[in-house]
């Protein structure tokens, strides 16, 4: 049996990493045409606060393909040059406060109900504290923007970046926590990306098992390479079967590199499946 066919999972595609060979606005058709009616994007703009006409084209872009858009980033600033988030920068502290507006006014439009605030490297002459300090503040202020439409934001330990300092799924938990226990903001959720999780040497049963109540998304690749489930040595139907065993019914990212043509060939003959929305 197919277990990425398990009639409980419910796939979205990151376009951000995904159907890279075409222009970004282009590729939530792309995601239909592959079958798929959910779609999730880093953020898909070059500024925290787009102009209207590029937040227009990009909403156009979704509704037009007809497919739902289950979670968009925060800016994070410059990705290809190293950057994982600004939240945690206090010299940017404005500039992400001034990008919730806009990344809560884009998932108003088009129903979307999470939201992924990367906590951001640590900066070289700038105390940690301060740092974290800055980002329980801003992740407070995105959260009761986020409750507002009944959305929450999440908080995703990452890996390949030295410098970010949330590696496991309990230092994610702790910040989340913290936030509730000193902002009274209570709508952060874990994003568990199974790839970055296992990557960085946590125990992803174990972390699944002891998280389960927290976790707001998950997201998928194999390691090593960080492509297609099946490509690497990672139990990645196993842990989505568990999970969902556990309760969870949310939707789970394909945030993978394709390494061939046929990138979906790994749910095959199933995906009509398990594509259908929830």
């Amino acid at each position: 049996m197919n277990t990425f066919a398990d009639s409980r999972l419910h796939y979205t595609v990151n376009c951000s990493i995904l159907f890279t060979d075409v222009p970004l606005l282009d590729r939530p058709q792309r995601a239909r045409d592959a079958g798929f009616d959910a779609v999730e994007f880093w953020w898909p703009f070059s500024n925290p606060v787009p102009s209207d006409a590029d937040v227009d084209a990009f909403v156009k872009s979704v509704q037009d393909a007809g497919v739902q858009l289950t979670g968009l980033n925060f800016a994070a600033g410059d990705m290809p040059a190293g950057d994982r988030g600004i939240l945690s920068d206090p010299a940017q502290k404005q500039a992400f406060r001034d990008n919730i507006d806009a990344t809560v006014g884009i998932g108003e439009q088009l129903g979307t109900r999470a939201f992924n605030a990367l906590y951001g490297n640590r900066i070289d002459g700038v105390d940690p504290l301060d740092q974290d300090e800055v980002a329980i503040e801003n992740l407070a202020a995105a959260g009761k923007a986020a409750a507002k439409i009944g959305a929450v934001v999440l908080v995703e330990p990452v890996s390949g970046a030295p410098a970010y300092p949330l590696k496991s799924a309990a230092g994610a938990v702790a910040t989340i926590r913290r936030v509730a226990r000193e902002q009274d903001v209570h709508n952060l959720r874990l994003l568990a990306d199974l790839y970055h999780l296992a990557v960085n040497g946590d125990d992803v049963p174990a972390a699944l098992e002891a998280h389960h109540d927290l976790i707001g998304h998950v997201q998928i690749a194999d390691s090593p390479g960080r492509g297609e489930p099946g490509t690497g040595s990672l139990d990645l139907g196993g842990q989505l079967v568990g999970l969902a065993e556990r309760g969870y019914d949310g939707y789970v990212g394909l945030e993978y590199k394709a390494t061939r043509q046929d990138t979906f060939f790994w749910l095959a003959p199933d995906l009509a499946d398990v594509t259908t929305s929830k």
